[in-house]
């Protein structure tokens, strides 16, 4: 019953008055990133949703545009500005996802939304991660957020996908605020255990073929 109808209903009332409140604080943020880093103010990116149905997720800008001699994007840690940090570690950035939750793009608990170019990478159990819509946070958010392998971070969304109530998602929303204040296990992607999942697949897959001779 909650799954199926009082979900939805709870994210976008839920959603809709939080936007409504921090509206203000969305307005000082987008007039901040438009002076230091440019435009777009807003990060536009194509995520799979429920059931890989794609769609745009919004962020606040975190990066400039910086590039090479060869005109290629530098790597994250390099582009990221010390106010984009501030932005990602509050987590402020992705107070626009809350458009994409009264949309129904989104929830606001379930598993995070990953980039579409990881999509061919995930194994038969993984691709239950999208039975759901994907959320602004989620069970492996509260259990180690970035610092946690993929294996780890997927196994926590399909133990959330098994185990959905209300209970466990205002338990979920309590401690992602706790985490937030906290600033814990925060790393920035491309680093250590937060290598991207298609690199972090495809070297497992190329060592599973190295065993193989």
């Amino acid at each position: 019953m909650y799954e199926k109808k009082i979900k939805r209903l709870l994210d976008f009332v839920l959603s809709l008055l939080a936007l409504i409140i921090l509206s203000p604080i969305m307005f000082i943020i987008y007039i901040l990133v438009r002076i230091k880093l440019g435009k777009p103010v807003i990060f536009k990116q194509e995520r799979p949703g429920k059931n890989e149905k794609i769609f745009t997720l919004y962020k606040f800008r975190t990066m400039t545009d910086k590039r090479n001699e060869e005109g290629e994007l530098l790597l994250d840690q390099e582009r990221i500005t010390k106010f984009g940090k501030i932005l990602r570690n509050t987590s402020l950035d992705e107070l626009p996802e809350l458009i994409n939750i009264i949309k129904g793009d989104m929830s606001i608990v379930g598993p995070r939304p990953l980039a579409t170019k990881y999509l061919p990478y995930y194994n038969e159990k993984e691709k239950h991660r999208h039975d759901v819509r994907p959320g602004l946070t989620g069970l492996a958010q509260i259990n180690g957020r970035n610092a946690l392998n993929w294996e780890q971070r997927f196994e926590y969304d399909l133990k959330y996908i098994h185990h959905i109530s209300f209970i466990n998602d205002c338990k979920i929303i309590v401690k992602t605020i706790k985490k937030v204040l906290k600033k814990e296990d925060i790393i920035t992607r491309g680093t250590g255990k937060n290598v991207d999942f298609n690199v972090y697949r495809q070297q497992q897959w190329d060592k599973e073929k190295e065993n193989m001779y």
